[in-house]
């Protein structure tokens, strides 16, 4: 399973691989990472096919992580299967536009790794 993780705090990179370090190891995920919105839709233009996930972070400078989902909803024929958007800020309207825009789920940092885990483990195909 193919998961792309957007957020513009690099240390995420080492945080997803330490906390999923099995999984990667037994080949039942990968992670790419983009650390804005703009490099997000750089890579799934070369990549979309393959990106069955997208876990991104709302509040990120330049192309929001809302605004990464209108994109992506907007841009692929097929966009991945799933897009899960995470933020500091659990607001209320933030969730609601989130969902209203396509998002499959929304989770409030800091993250829960044993929930998103579960929950990445039930998408898988």
């Amino acid at each position: 399973m193919q998961i792309l993780v957007v957020d513009d705090e690099t240390d995420v990179r080492d945080l997803f691989q330490q906390r999923f370090r099995r999984e990667i190891r037994n080949g039942e995920m990968s992670f790419s990472f983009a650390f804005s919105g703009e490099e997000a839709m750089t890579f799934l233009r070369a990549h979309h096919s393959e990106v069955l996930i997208i876990l991104s972070d709302i509040n990120m400078p330049g192309m929001s992580g809302l605004d990464l989902l209108g994109h992506v909803k907007e841009e692929f024929d097929m966009p991945p299967t799933t897009m899960m958007m995470i933020t500091a800020y659990g607001d209320e309207e933030s969730h609601r536009r989130a969902l209203t825009l396509g998002a499959n789920d929304f989770l409030t940092k800091p993250l829960d790794f044993a929930v998103l885990k579960n929950k990445l483990l039930h998408l898988r195909p």
